[in-house]
This record gives C-alpha cells, sequence and structure tokens, in this order.
C-alpha cells in the first residue's frame, strides 16, 4: 500500500467532526497524489497512473476535498433529483463516508432549461449532491492527466486558463506582417451533446465501470425519464474536462500534415480552442479547404462529432471574424481585436433590460445592480482594443439612464431632474450618483497588459509552482486594485490562507476576520485583521471555544 495513502488513512481516523478536518494535511496529500498521477502520465507509465488514482479515489483526504468543493460552489444550494442539499457541517460530515464505489449507482439528472445569448434555451442537468461529489472526487485524479496531456493552445475549462490566453495566442499567430491570412472558424453541432460514449469509456484514464454510470444515468424532465445514448451531462462537474479529453489531440494531428519542417513552416497552420471553439490558420484558403477541413472532420467523426457544414467558415483577416466576443480584422497593417458588435449588443440590451425592470427602483438599488453588470464587461474586454467602443457604450448607457429618469418624473423640469439624478464629481460632469455610491463608466476602465500564460506550463508539476505563484500575485495586485488594506493583508500573508496554508484567489473569495473582535473591543486595523477562505472562517469560529481553551490561544493570533 502506498506510503502517502497509509498515512492519510491513518491520520483521518482521528477526524471527529467537519470542522475538525485538518485541511492544511488533505490539500498536502491530494496534491503529492496528483503531482505522481501527472509524472506518470509524462513518462508514459499508464498502469501506474492508474494504481495511483485508485489511492486518490480512495482517500479519506481527497473525499473531503471533494464534498467541500460542492457544497461552496455557486450550485450549492440547487438540489438533483433527490431534493437534498447537504448546507449543515454534520450533512457535509456524513457526506465523506457515502462517497464510495462500492454499491455505487448514479441518480438521473434533473432537466433545466438556461437562456441563452441568441434568445434559445441551452439545456441543463442538475445532478444529486451525491453525485456530483463523486464526480469531484474522481475529478481530483482525472484532471492531472488532462492537464499533462492537453494541446499547448486549448485554454477552455483548465486552471489557470482564460479566453483572454486564447485572444492573445490569436493575436500572437496573426498579428504580424508574415503571419497567415486565412482562418477558418470551426463550429461542432451540439459537442456536449453528442460525444460517443464508447470512445470516452475506452480512450478516458478512469474508472470505467463510474464513468459509464455517469454517463448513461438518464435526465428527469417534466417528471419523465429520458435515457442518454450519448454526449456528457451539461452541469456535470467533470463534463468540461471529459469534453476537452475528447477534443484534445487535434493540434497534433494538425502537424501530420506535413513531411518536412520546412513544408509545415510554409503552411503557417496554427490552432487555437477555447473548449468547443477553434480557429486554424493556414498561408491559404485551398490548403485549409483540401487538407485541414478533411482532416478535422475525420478527427470529430471517430468521437462521434459532425463539424457543421454552414457555420464552419473560412475567412481573410482582412474581412474579420468574431471569437470569444471579441471581433479579429487585419486592417492597415494594423490587426485589431474589438469587443464584437453582437457582444456589445447583448451588453447594452442587458443594461436597458435592467433598467426597464427597475422601473420604480431607488437609485441607490439601480446602482447597486448596474455596477457589477458594468464592471464584468468591462475587465473582460479591457485587455483588448477597447476603448473607443467602451466610450460609445458610456453615451447608450448614459442615455437609458436619462430615460430611466425623466420617467420616474414627468412632471418635472430636465435641469430638476439632472441635479437630482446627475452630478459633477472630479472634474466630470453628468455622474450618474446618489450619497456616497457612483455608478462607473466605462471609459475609466483603462487597458491592462495580460502576460499570456505559457503553453506548457501544468499546475501538477511541481516544476511550475513559481512560475504560478507570481502569476497569482500578478493577477490578485490587479483585483485588488484600489482596496489597498485588502492588498496589503493579501501581500503580508504572502497570497495564503493561514488556517489551510492554501491560496486566496478571486475564485476562492475571501473573508476578512478580527483578531479580536469588534465586540470585545477590536479595530479595524491591518495588525487586527487576517484574510481567511470562507469555509476555513466558519472552521474557526466553530472551534474557537475549543482552541482557547487547549492552546490559549487561536493559530491565526500568532
Amino acid at each position: 500500500m502506498d506510503a502517502i495513502y497509509l498515512d492519510c488513512d491513518v491520520a483521518s481516523a482521528t477526524w471527529q467532526s467537519w470542522h475538525g478536518i485538518p485541511w492544511i494535511t488533505v490539500n498536502q496529500v491530494v496534491a503529492r497524489l496528483q503531482a505522481r498521477i501527472a509524472k506518470a502520465i509524462k513518462a508514459g507509465e499508464w498502469r501506474k497512473a492508474r494504481s495511483l488514482q485508485r489511492l486518490l479515489t480512495k482517500s479519506t483526504s481527497a473525499k473531503a476535498l471533494a464534498v467541500r468543493r460542492v457544497t461552496e460552489n455557486r450550485g450549492r444550494k440547487t438540489p438533483g433529483v433527490d431534493q437534498q442539499t447537504w448546507s449543515t457541517p454534520e450533512d457535509k460530515w456524513d457526506a465523506i463516508h457515502t462517497l464510495s464505489s462500492k454499491g455505487y449507482k448514479a441518480l438521473p439528472l434533473r432537466r433545466i432549461y438556461i437562456p441563452k445569448s441568441n434568445g434559445g434555451k441551452r439545456p441543463l442537468g442538475i445532478p444529486t449532491m451525491r453525485d456530483r461529489a463523486t464526480q469531484a472526487l474522481h475529478l481530483l485524479a482525472l484532471d492531472p492527466v488532462s492537464e499533462t496531456i492537453a494541446d499547448l493552445d486549448s485554454y477552455g475549462f483548465r486552471r489557470e486558463r482564460a479566453t483572454v490566453d486564447a485572444i492573445i495566442q490569436v493575436r500572437n499567430v496573426l498579428g504580424r506582417k508574415a503571419s497567415p491570412k486565412w482562418v477558418m472558424e470551426g463550429d461542432i453541432k451540439g459537442c456536449f451533446d453528442n460525444i460517443s460514449h464508447n470512445w470516452l469509456i475506452d480512450n478516458v484514464c478512469m474508472d470505467k465501470g463510474i464513468l459509464q454510470k455517469w454517463l448513461k444515468a438518464g435526465y428527469v424532465d417534466m417528471n419523465r425519464l429520458f435515457p442518454t445514448s450519448a454526449g456528457t451531462p451539461q452541469g456535470g462537474i467533470i463534463s468540461p474536462v471529459l469534453a476537452n479529453l475528447a477534443l484534445d489531440g487535434l493540434q497534433n494531428e494538425l502537424k501530420t500534415l506535413f513531411k518536412t519542417v520546412r513544408e509545415a513552416r510554409a503552411a503557417k497552420v496554427n490552432f487555437v480552442r477555447y473548449a468547443d471553439d477553434f480557429i486554424i490558420t493556414a498561408s491559404s484558403k485551398e490548403l485549409l479547404e483540401e487538407r485541414v477541413k478533411p482532416l478535422v472532420r475525420d478527427f470529430l467523426l471517430k468521437r462521434g462529432l459532425i463539424l457543421s457544414e454552414e457555420k464552419t467558415k473560412i475567412t481573410h483577416v482582412s474581412e474579420g471574424f468574431d471569437f470569444l466576443g471579441w471581433s479579429v480584422r487585419y486592417r492597415k497593417d494594423v490587426l485589431l481585436t474589438e469587443p464584437s458588435k453582437q457582444n456589445t449588443k447583448a451588453f447594452l440590451n442587458k443594461i436597458r433590460t435592467t433598467l426597464r425592470e427597475m422601473r420604480t427602483a431607488k437609485q441607490e438599488e439601480v446602482i447597486d445592480k448596474l455596477t457589477p453588470i458594468i464592471r464584468g464587461w468591462a475587465n473582460y474586454h479591457r485587455t483588448q482594443m477597447a476603448s473607443s467602443t467602451f466610450k460609445k457604450c458610456d453615451h447608450h448607457i448614459w442615455y437609458a439612464l436619462w430615460r430611466w429618469a425623466c420617467r420616474r418624473h414627468p412632471n418635472k423640469g430636465k435641469r430638476w431632474i439632472k441635479q437630482r439624478y446627475f452630478k459633477y464629481i472630479q472634474g466630470r460632469d453628468w455622474r450618474f450618483s446618489v450619497q456616497d455610491k457612483m455608478l462607473p463608466n466605462l471609459s475609466s476602465y483603462r487597458k491592462r497588459v495580460h502576460v499570456k500564460i505559457q503553453a506548457a506550463a501544468n499546475p501538477y508539476d511541481p516544476a511550475y509552482d513559481d512560475y504560478f505563484s507570481k502569476r497569482l500575485g500578478i493577477k490578485m495586485e490587479s483585483s485588488l486594485s484600489g482596496r489597498g488594506m485588502l492588498r496589503r493583508l493579501w501581500w503580508w500573508q504572502e497570497g495564503l490562507c493561514p488556517m489551510c496554508e492554501q491560496p486566496i484567489t478571486k475564485e476562492t473569495g475571501w473573508n476578512i476576520h478580527h483578531r479580536i473582535k469588534r465586540s470585545e473591543g477590536g479595530k479595524d486595523l491591518f495588525t487586527n485583521l487576517v484574510l481567511l477562505h470562507p469555509n476555513c472562517h466558519r472552521q474557526h469560529h466553530s472551534n474557537e471555544t475549543k482552541l482557547t481553551k487547549t492552546r490559549g490561544v487561536s493559530p491565526i493570533q500568532n
């Protein structure tokens, strides 16, 4: 038996409750096994990797992390067909002991529909909490495999990668005078719904029995049970990784088109993918039509997927194309990457719809509702050439706000309405503001430079630990800009939560903890504050009385 697993199994026998779990030890045990899985896959030792995966999925530490993930994400309050949610520490503690492959049976998914940008609806499956936790458990063992064998220029649903990395790679391959000028925009018909079950079972490195139970679980819609014969369930935690595994390999497949390095350089074939959206560049239209497109079609057919002939387009960069919400076009010897017209229109429609729904709301409520919408859209696009679009959108937003204000006071003059809702602040007039709240302008968001992730960087490879630590520091610095106290605390703690010694990121969130409670005279001073993960914060307060009795002081007060 593996020594790490044995040590963990013995230690877990001393755990008494959910808030008694030593998360530092838990994370260390899981991270070591994940690093060993990645190392084995890199060396081509697949049998050893499967053995390590079995150890990981049987580990109590991994089960605790799986339960923690599904009870802290956004969907934690959404039940499956069994109508159960694990909302209390007791439920979470009991759930750890239910995650066993012996006798496991996956329940059908609860089907719901979410609106799409084009007005349609996208089907989404909601697994039960136990199925979600089981998927999260096996994902801990599968993700190191996926990251190690992934295409270098695949950026969707992968740790430490984002859409901005994909668009910067597009700029890298198209932004020079000598760059290729022809682009194929790939579109797959219902990618998530049509992936072959047989291909997944034969090629995915994980427990085949468990995988088959998930794929064949079916779904319940309008109180009727429907079977599933293909596809991965959208809404399942492990589904994005399964889809990535099905599409990985296309980049290497494209290299087989050319026999020599000279021929490959002349063809200028490059590949960039985010989830199921991808582009392929080439030096000529004929090359894309006669050689690249048939290869992609055959590659997808083996996985049960079909390349859409109607939506797959081959365009010249001077004509432009849309990718991930950006418009990419080569004009006047410059590659422009701007917010696409469709994305901009959807954003402005969301602003107008929100204002129509808040006709009778207070100005403070309108500012609170619109601010995260504006901030999110600005942060998404500010890394590219968005200044001109931001100015135009500011004008449309101002006009929508003006109409909203005038509708509220049909019997008041325009001067009165202006003085009531719009203020002169910091040298700028017409700022939608009340008391200490002000709606941000898009034009106030300056361009932010983003450094693309190294293509070969693997978060499960210890050799890249320093690299990812530096990237996290840069990312959090920009996320906490304007919030001096939080930024200083984050840097003082070296970006780690002192309770579990894991990174505090924008995704994990954080709570501000007072070493000396405010009720006991504690102040909001730097020396009295500490950043903790939300779960660690709850754990600290749950164990506070016990820690004080046994140690005399809480660990985070030292």
